[in-house]
């Protein structure tokens, strides 16, 4: 047990210099906007950089969604953006390539240069990403070819491929001032370190030259030293066994620790296909830095296990992460997408194809941050808080190494730890574990001793509540003559408005806000954390934000300036417009500098008001919002199909057999279509379920206790000539199929408790110019 009064002391001190030069990547000195990788962060233009990339599939996207989802990335805080390039899509037969349409890799990256954001190109040539195959075309796939080795033959069609890919990047790399900073080869390819080599040099021969190239790190994979290991860290997996409860290793990314590997992702391809069992787990390395490209932004489910990720798990992992050193945060997925369908059906992986998993034959949501149909998730705002910081403080994090002051794996020892560079830094606590929760630390005190002074904080014991993940500033600079010495609040950012310097922070719900200056002062706040408290200082000022509107709080160019802005429904900036997506009719927007004003298209705007620093507009936008729908609750069904069994390791497969499922229709009225995307989103529980619109499969749905999204906007003329058509098959625990332990009490059968049409429109804001 712990004493009721927590005090926990740690000294830090500062690090050696990283060691440079040393590694077969980055780029000669002189080079233009150098990136260079040091065997602790990666460098850029001679600046520490920590990079925000999230994974989004331009094949799994209608082309005309690309640009609002790499807006919504853009304005979530990613800097850049990975992708696959999944061969059995663009050479689905021998010889002929396909690069039209959304398979337009060239179009998609010079796009994303446009919002501001670098590409790294997974090249494959094999990719997994839950395609069928792995990513292989079913003439590779069912050749005689000694795949993902450097076999002469395999390597010639592979040479093809890669000439193809980097045709299309031509004129786009990072050394020719473009967007692409690094390529990723393989995937998930553990013992054949030569063939990885190989692939580097190919694509190099090719004609490709970045910064960065990389390969899969995790579960003890043999990586050469001409790759970077990027590693992987998910709170849940779909890829384990039904029997299991929590996969092995997803305790641990809750904690702070050297450990950098997970040997449970992807181990069930690992035993079933490859036949290799994983090495030990890949802990620090002091010649390089601990980068990621798979954090969880979500998870995908199987038939057999469904896992229910939330975005709580989600951002109090992320920021574990940063806490444990990271110096690269990689998401997969950040936007989620459709499976693609071929000349044989969709192109998911399943047990028809070998795979030890079915999942879902078109959803591909994976519950990331933005959705397979653009919804924004809770956590793409949890995470834009992270990136927020990062963004603003990144080049001093990145230099910052980590110091463990405790946390092991019982629930009510504290977790904490301290990224410092000898003088001052950020402490990290969390209580939040899934699955097995922690407990919260009464009287808690944590004393970091630096290299030339003492801080405490907070200066009195306080409680910290369960469930928390916080990271709180030490010894921070707000201006050169004043430093904060700490607060019990998270640094977001800062900016120059036309007062002066602001820096922003976040209080934490249950934890009250103590500021302390250098010199031991602290300082009252003028009232409750929120958008109007401001503390006036010598030369700067602060805002402390409520955790509600931290949530809020966007940082985006607007009308060709660096703006705050608070929105109550997602925004993004394009043109120097600020555009509102939006499922409510009612929406405040506020901004902070305030333009001259504000001009709407297609949509009422009242306003300004003012509260404190900020202006806020009232914006009316009429198209959007819910549309009831009549839907009948308790369909009749029969039977259950019979569970079945198949793949490589025997687990419970998708039924095949609708016999007996509810038929539901749903009659779609004109009204639902009045904005700009329409949902139909079905508040159910059951098994699985397939929607229809006329004859066409539209979507599918294993239910995991979330709501199934069905998109009708391509439908819009079918869907309200015909409506939408449900198969559904029941629910039947004695099936056992695993899901998440909060839903898994639901009786046998069909409910559908909700339909509703989910009217989701886009509203751009125009700001007016500054009068001279």
């Amino acid at each position: 047990m712990t004493n009721p009064t927590l005090a926990r002391a740690l000294r830090v001190t500062a690090p050696p210099p990283p060691p440079r030069g040393h590694l077969l990547f980055g780029e000669s000195p002189g080079a233009l906007d150098r990136i260079e990788v040091t065997g602790r962060w990666i460098e850029r233009a001679g600046r520490a950089w920590i990079p925000i990339t999230g994974e989004i599939h331009y094949s799994r996207l209608p082309r005309g969604r690309w640009d609002e989802i790499l807006g919504h990335s853009r304005a979530g805080g990613l800097d850049s953006v990975a992708t696959y390039v999944f061969w059995a899509a663009h050479e689905p037969e021998p010889g002929r390539f396909d690069w039209t349409g959304n398979l337009d890799l060239r179009a998609f990256v010079e796009l994303a240069a446009d919002h501001g954001l670098d590409v790294i190109v997974r090249l494959g040539p094999w990719s997994h990403g839950e395609y069928r195959n792995g990513g292989f075309p079913d003439w590779i796939a069912d050749s005689d070819l000694n795949t993902r080795t450097n076999d002469p033959d395999y390597l010639a069609l592979v040479r093809r491929l890669y000439a193809q890919t980097i045709a299309q990047l031509e004129g786009l790399g990072h050394a020719e001032g473009g967007p692409v900073i690094g390529a990723q080869v393989e995937n998930e390819l553990y013992d054949q370190p030569e063939h990885l080599a190989t692939l580097r040099e190919i694509a190099e021969e090719c004609g490709l030259r970045v910064p960065l190239w990389t390969a899969t790190g995790w579960g003890g994979a043999q990586v050469p030293e001409t790759l970077l290991p990027v590693y992987s860290a998910y709170s849940e997996a779909f890829w384990e066994d039904e029997t299991t409860e929590w996969s092995a290793f997803a305790a641990s990314h809750f904690r702070y620790g050297e450990v950098r590997d997970d040997l449970t992702v992807g181990a069930d391809l690992r035993e079933s296909l490859d036949g290799v069992a994983a090495a030990d787990p890949a802990g620090a390395d002091d010649r390089l830095p601990f980068t990621t490209c798979e954090l969880g932004g979500g998870m995908h489910v199987a038939y057999h296990r469904r896992p229910l990720v939330s975005s709580e798990d989600i951002a109090a992992l992320a920021l574990a992460k940063i806490g444990s050193g990271s110096a690269w945060q990689g998401y997969y997925l950040y936007s989620g997408g459709t499976q693609r369908t071929g000349p044989h059906g969709t192109e998911q992986e399943s047990q028809a194809t070998g795979y030890p998993n079915d999942v879902p034959s078109l959803s591909y949501d994976f519950y990331a941050p933005i959705g397979e149909h653009g919804q924004i998730r809770p956590h793409h705002h949890y995470l834009r808080r992270q990136h927020l910081w990062l963004r603003a403080e990144g080049h001093r994090v990145a230099t910052l190494t980590t110091t463990v002051g405790g946390g092991g794996d019982a629930p009510d020892e504290p977790r904490w730890a301290v990224r410092s560079d000898g003088h001052s830094g950020y402490l990290f606590v969390t209580t939040y574990q899934p699955k097995r929760p922690l407990a919260a630390q009464p009287g808690a005190q944590f004393t970091v001793a630096f290299d030339d002074a003492e801080v405490t904080v907070p200066t009195a014991p306080t409680d910290i509540p369960a469930g928390h993940s916080l990271v709180w500033p030490l010894r921070y600079e707000l201006t050169p003559d004043l430093e904060l010495r700490s607060a019990t609040a998270q640094l977001l950012t800062r900016i120059k408005d036309d007062e002066g310097r602001l820096v922003v922070l976040a209080a934490t719900d249950g934890i009250p806000v103590e500021i302390v200056l250098g010199d031991g002062t602290a300082v009252d706040l003028p009232g409750p954390p929120g958008p109007d408290c401001v503390v006036e200082l010598p030369g700067v000022r602060l805002l402390i934000l409520d955790e509600t509107s931290a949530n809020r709080l966007y940082r985006l160019d607007l009308a060709g300036r660096d703006r705050l802005v608070l929105s109550d429904a997602p925004v993004r900036a394009d043109g120097g417009d600020l555009v509102v997506q939006t499922e409510s009719e009612h929406v405040t927007v506020a901004i902070l500098p305030a333009p001259a004003g504000l001009d709407a298209d297609r949509a009422e705007l009242s306003g300004p008001l003012t509260q404190g620093p900020w202006r806020s507009w009232a914006v009316t936008a009429h198209r959007a919002g819910p549309v009831p729908l009549a839907v009948e609750h308790r369909p009749e069904h029969g039977p259950a199909p019979e569970p079945r069994r198949g793949g490589p390791m025997n687990r419970l497969g998708a039924p095949d057999d609708y016999t007996n499922a509810a038929t539901v229709h749903i009659d779609i009225p004109p009204e639902a279509f009045a904005a700009d995307r329409t949902l139909l989103r079905l508040e159910w529980t059951g098994d699985v379920g397939r929607a229809y619109v006329g004859d066409r499969l539209v979507s599918d749905h294993f239910w995991h206790g979330r709501a199934w999204d069905v998109d009708l906007t391509p439908h819009r003329e079918a869907a309200a000539e015909h409506g939408v058509r449900l198969e559904l098959l029941p629910w039947r625990r004695a099936t056992g199929v695993w899901v998440d332990p909060t839903v898994r009490e639901v009786d046998d059968g069909i409910a559908i408790e909700a339909a509703t049409a989910v009217r989701v429109d886009t509203i751009r804001l125009g700001a007016r110019k500054e009068s001279s």
